[in-house]
C-alpha cells in the first residue's frame, strides 16, 4: 500500500511538471474579469506543496478542513459588473483556497488575496507586522498617498469585532481570531482595485501582529460575506450585493476561473434555491438542503441532520474555503453506506487518511445529487471522486464533520462546487448553480 500511495495523485503539486512553461502563462485581468487561481495548482505563483505522498497531502487537507469547520462554527455573526480572473494558489492553512489579484493604494501595490465567502472584513499584512507570513508581500502604507487610519469615533470602528484604541493613539484597531491565529490590525481606508474597477476609501484591516498557528493568508484576504464591512456591503452601489464564481479544479493551470461581480452578465438560466439568514451567524450563506440522492435512491437521512435552526446555527452552508464537503455524522453515514452499496468495483472499500471510502481498482461510481429546496445539483464524477494518476486508486471526496467541531453544520465545499457557476444573489435572496467548465487542461 505504501508503494501504491507514492503513485497517487498529489492534489496540490506537480500535476503539470512535464508540461511546457507556456501553459502557466498568466492572462491579464481583462476589463471587468478577474481570473481565479487555485492555491494548490501546479502553476501557483506562490510555490508548490511540500508533501512527498498523497496520503500526507490528504491528511493535511482534511486537517485544514477540520480547522476551517471549527472556525465556521465559531462565527456568530442598477449596478455595474466586473469579471475578475480567479485561480488556485499555493497551500494556505485554514483559509480559502482560491485567490484573485488585487491592488491597494496610490500608486497601486499588487497582491494575491484569498477569497472567503464566510468572512466579512478584508485585511492585508502591513509593513512592520510582527508574525505576518512574509515581509516581501506587505502593504507599504507610507508609499500610498490615499492611505488614512480611521479614528476611534468613526462608524466603521463600531462595526469591527473587539474595537479598541492603542494607548496614546486616536486611531481605531481591532482584534479577532481567524482559524488558529489571533490577529491585531489597525482599521484603515485606501483605494482597492479588482480588474478595472477602483473602489475609493475601502475600509480594511492593516495587520500589525499575528500570533498562533499559520492561518493568515500571506498576501491578504477579501471577505465576501454579508456583514457591514464585507466587500458586498462596501460596494453595494456598484455591484448590488451580487456575485458569482466558477472555481477551477485543484489541478487547473493558472487563472482559469472567474469571480463575476454585479448582476450584469450573470447567467439567465440557472437553478436556484432560497438564501436563508441566520442572525447568529449572519455572514454565512445558508441554504435548505432537503436530501441527498445516490444513484436513483434518495438516502434515508434523519430530518434533524439537515434542518435549518437559527437558534443553534444548525443547517447547511455553501463555503468557498472548505475543500471537501462535510456532512453531520448521521447524514454522512447514510450517504456513504448507500454509495458503497451501489459502487461497482472489484475490491472492498478501504481507509486512507481521513477518507473512509477508497478503492484500489477500477471504480464505477454512482451519481450523487445534492437536493435543495427548489433545486437539485447532480455532481459530475470529477466532483465526487479523487483519482490517482498512476494505477486506479480513488476515494469518495466527502467526509463526516470532525468530532472536535460544531457538528451541526453541513458544508457544501469547493471541490463539489468546482466547474459550476455559483451565484450569490443577496437582493433576491437566492443561491444558484449552473454547470460551467472553467478548468484548464492538465
Amino acid at each position: 500500500m505504501a508503494a501504491l500511495l507514492l503513485n497517487i495523485l498529489l492534489l496540490v503539486a506537480n500535476a503539470a511538471a512535464t508540461k511546457a512553461a507556456t501553459p502557466c502563462a498568466t492572462p491579464p485581468d481583462d476589463g471587468s474579469t478577474v481570473h481565479i487561481l487555485h492555491a494548490f495548482g501546479p502553476c501557483s505563483p506562490l510555490g508548490a506543496a511540500p508533501f512527498s505522498s498523497w496520503e500526507d497531502t490528504i491528511m493535511d487537507l482534511l486537517s485544514r478542513d477540520a480547522s476551517r469547520l471549527l472556525y465556521l462554527s465559531s462565527l456568530t455573526a442598477s449596478a455595474g459588473r466586473s469579471f475578475v480572473p480567479l485561480a488556485p494558489g499555493r497551500q494556505l492553512l485554514q483559509i480559502p483556497n482560491y485567490v484573485v489579484r488585487a491592488k491597494v493604494g496610490s500608486p497601486p501595490q499588487s497582491f494575491l488575496v484569498a477569497l472567503d465567502n464566510s468572512n466579512d472584513a478584508a485585511w492585508f499584512p502591513c509593513a512592520g507586522c510582527v508574525g505576518c507570513p512574509s515581509a516581501s508581500s506587505s502593504f507599504a502604507a507610507a508609499r500610498s498617498s490615499s492611505y488614512r487610519p480611521l479614528p476611534c469615533g468613526s462608524p466603521q470602528c463600531g462595526q469591527v469585532p473587539n474595537p479598541s484604541c492603542f494607548a496614546g493613539a486616536s486611531s481605531c484597531s481591532f482584534n479577532l481570531t481567524y482559524g488558529s491565529s489571533s490577529i491585531q490590525a489597525g482599521l484603515v481606508q485606501d483605494s482597492l482595485a479588482l480588474a478595472d474597477d477602483v473602489v475609493a476609501f475601502y475600509t480594511f484591516g492593516c495587520l500589525q501582529k499575528v500570533t498562533g498557528g499559520n492561518s493568515v493568508p500571506p498576501q491578504g484576504l477579501l471577505g465576501l460575506g454579508r456583514g457591514p464591512l464585507s466587500f458586498l456591503s462596501q460596494t453595494k452601489s456598484l455591484y448590488d450585493s451580487t456575485f458569482s464564481y466558477c472555481l477551477p479544479s485543484f489541478k487547473s493551470l493558472n487563472f482559469t476561473g472567474t469571480l463575476r461581480l454585479g448582476p450584469v452578465g450573470q447567467p439567465k438560466r440557472i437553478k436556484t434555491t432560497p438564501l436563508l439568514s441566520n442572525p447568529r451567524r449572519s455572514s454565512l450563506y445558508y441554504v435548505n438542503m432537503v436530501g441527498v440522492r445516490v444513484g436513483r435512491k434518495v438516502v434515508d437521512i434523519p430530518p434533524s441532520a439537515l434542518a435549518f435552526d437559527p437558534a443553534t446555527g444548525a443547517g447547511t452552508i455553501v463555503d468557498s474555503g472548505t475543500m471537501f464537503t462535510r456532512l453531520v455524522t448521521p447524514a454522512y453515514n447514510a450517504v456513504r453506506d448507500e454509495f458503497r452499496r451501489r459502487v461497482k468495483t472489484s475490491g472492498p472499500a478501504t481507509t486512507i487518511g481521513g477518507f473512509d471510502t477508497c478503492y484500489d481498482g477500477p471504480v464505477v461510481a454512482p451519481a450523487i445529487t445534492l437536493m435543495f429546496a427548489g433545486m437539485n445539483v447532480t455532481l459530475p464524477p470529477e466532483n465526487v471522486m479523487i483519482h490517482s494518476t498512476a494505477g486506479s486508486f480513488s476515494c469518495l471526496a466527502m467526509a463526516a464533520s470532525p468530532d472536535n467541531t460544531n457538528s451541526m453544520i453541513n458544508v457544501v465545499a469547493n471541490m463539489q462546487q468546482q466547474n459550476h457557476r455559483v451565484l450569490f444573489d443577496v437582493p433576491n435572496g437566492r443561491i444558484g448553480f449552473a454547470r460551467e467548465p472553467c478548468s484548464a487542461a492538465v
